[in-house]
């Protein structure tokens, strides 16, 4: 008997094992590029007729490269009762003089030296708890020192806070992407953001689910009292994410929303920086969630195999064509054609709407390779105990 396997026989396993993964890529595809769903969407709004003091606090260190257009946008806002307080947490470059240029031309603006950083405390909500401490405003803005609104930021969200009735208010920024770095890997960053934290769950009230993006929070003065202020979160790293959860499970109304038509943010210009950014970020962020964790490890390890097998696949096709594979082969080939077809659309779509060249979506490989490493950095940095670094400190997570 021969026991010997035809070629044709010989690629069936192959097909098998292509139109598995092409089907099962299809899905994964769609569903992870649908679950971006921001419903409530801030528009540019003239300023209400009552306008209570809002008082816009913003954390700096070492912030000289943004700090002046930061400021100068606040500043410009169209509405009518703010103040301007800036925490210079211990700057070591012109941050503190640019401050005090502004603050000579405009009274509006308070800036502030901020002490020493005491023990148990993270940087940014011990920096936030003295601007706070200074603030008057029945409502506290919490910006990043690298955001920058649009002149009907404050008015637009205040408003849009009132209609929806949200005790805490924050908005999703537009991205300002300018390197190659981080038009490559921050796009693929905000779709795994989106499958992590679904802003339909974080609105509904009924669910556990919180998160709020630091570079814009609006917040009244109340309920930042009642939940203890960043004191009661002064040891997070991922301080806007924990207060958020202070906020919506002491029963307070949380909302999440689209604000890329009133505020912009530049995260990072260069692969370092982000490097440490999101080093810093994604385990934190999801460490105490055992579900998104074991997603986040697993979309780790996807996105790094499929960074080294989806450009191997057609070319294993055509490889088991030319040595008789047949149509099988050939069908393996389109198989990968087609699934790679699919993603460089989808993800061609979201760098068009990140403003970016649709050109992009090629560098999507390589992005997830970068952002697979980043994930399993981050999840060792803390398991391990050495702690993350940012802004010049380093934090131990153990």
């Amino acid at each position: 008997m021969n026991t010997c396997r035809s070629p044709k026989h010989r690629a069936l396993f192959p097909l098998l094992v292509s139109t598995a993964i092409f089907l099962g890529g299809i899905l994964i595809i769609y569903w992870l590029h649908h679950q971006y769903h921001l419903d409530i969407v801030v528009e540019p709004t003239p300023s209400p007729p009552a306008s209570p003091l809002i008082s816009v606090c913003i954390p700096a260190r070492n912030e000289e490269r943004n700090i002046r257009a930061c400021v100068e946008a606040v500043l410009k806002q169209d509405y009518p009762n703010l103040e301007v307080i800036v925490l210079d947490d211990r700057s070591t470059d012109a941050t503190f003089c640019i401050l005090t240029d502004l603050a000579a031309r405009d009274s509006r603006l308070r800036p502030i030296s901020g002490s020493d950083l005491p023990s148990g405390w993270a940087g940014k909500p011990h920096a936030l708890h003295q601007a706070s401490a200074a603030a008057r405003g029945e409502w506290l803005c919490f910006i990043d020192a690298d955001t920058f609104l649009q002149p009907s930021a404050l008015s637009s969200t205040y408003v849009k806070a009132l209609e929806t009735d949200a005790d805490m208010f924050t908005i999703m920024t537009f991205q300002i992407l300018g390197s190659f770095w981080e038009r490559t890997v921050m796009p693929l960053v905000m779709t795994a953001l989106s499958v992590g934290f679904s802003p339909r769950k974080v609105n509904n009230p009924k669910r556990r689910d919180a998160i709020a993006n630091g570079q814009f929070i609006l917040l009244k003065r109340s309920v930042y009292d009642a939940i203890g202020g960043h004191a009661g979160v002064k040891d997070s790293i991922v301080e806007d994410k924990v207060i958020s959860q202070q906020v919506k499970w002491n029963g307070y109304r949380l909302i999440v929303a689209d604000g890329t038509k009133v505020a912009q943010t530049r995260m990072y210009t260069s692969l370092p920086e982000m490097w440490e950014g999101w080093t810093k970020n994604i385990y934190l962020g999801l460490r105490d969630q055992a579900g998104l964790l074991w997603l986040g490890a697993f979309g780790a390890f996807l996105a790094f195999m499929s960074s080294l097998f989806l450009p191997l696949w057609p070319l294993l096709g055509m490889i088991g064509y030319l040595n008789g594979g047949g149509r099988m082969a050939l069908t393996v080939t389109a198989e990968a054609l087609a699934l790679w077809a699919y993603l460089i659309f989808v993800r061609a779509q979201i760098a068009r709407r990140m403003n970016i060249s649709r050109g992009y979506a090629l560098t999507t490989p390589l992005g997830a390779a970068v952002f697979a490493a980043m994930m399993i950095v981050s999840m060792w940095k803390v398991i391990s105990g050495k702690g993350v670094t940012w802004k010049g400190r380093t934090y131990k997570t153990r």
